[in-house]
């Protein structure tokens, strides 16, 4: 079982800058894949950025291309979500996912399609202010 600690949510108005950061409870290595999705009530969740823990391709939707910025540190199991220019439409709650299965960039583009990840942490939120 992973657990996923999410923090660094928070208030900030359009424009600012917040930085999320998600800690595994495994040994460093044990996860393959790890990113973040982000939902609002009434809407489906959405992938925001996702990544290899052991390097490789990183995804992130067109929406915050060019905004945020994911990373890790393998020696933590912890992966980061740097967001900068946030706009009133980033307000929602972010989520940690992880996955321990070996995925293919095909595999794991279904796997942010779907949101299919095994691991979820309990969410971070964020609020941006116009």
């Amino acid at each position: 079982q992973v657990q996923l600690a999410e923090s660094g949510g928070g208030s900030v108005q359009a424009g600012g800058s917040l930085k999320l950061s998600c800690t595994a409870s495994v040994d460093p290595g044990s996860t393959t894949c790890m990113g973040w999705f982000r939902q609002v009530p009434g809407k489906e969740r959405e992938a925001v950025a996702v990544l290899y823990t052991g390097g490789g391709v990183t995804y992130y939707d067109l929406s915050v291309q060019g905004r945020f910025t994911i990373s890790q540190d393998s020696t933590k199991n912890a992966v980061y979500l740097q967001m900068k220019s946030l706009k009133s439409e980033d307000t929602a709650m972010y989520y940690c996912v992880a996955t321990r299965t070996g995925l293919s960039p095909y595999d794991l583009a279904v796997r942010v399609h779907k949101g299919e990840f095994e691991y979820w942490g309990q969410g971070t939120q964020v609020t941006v202010s116009s």
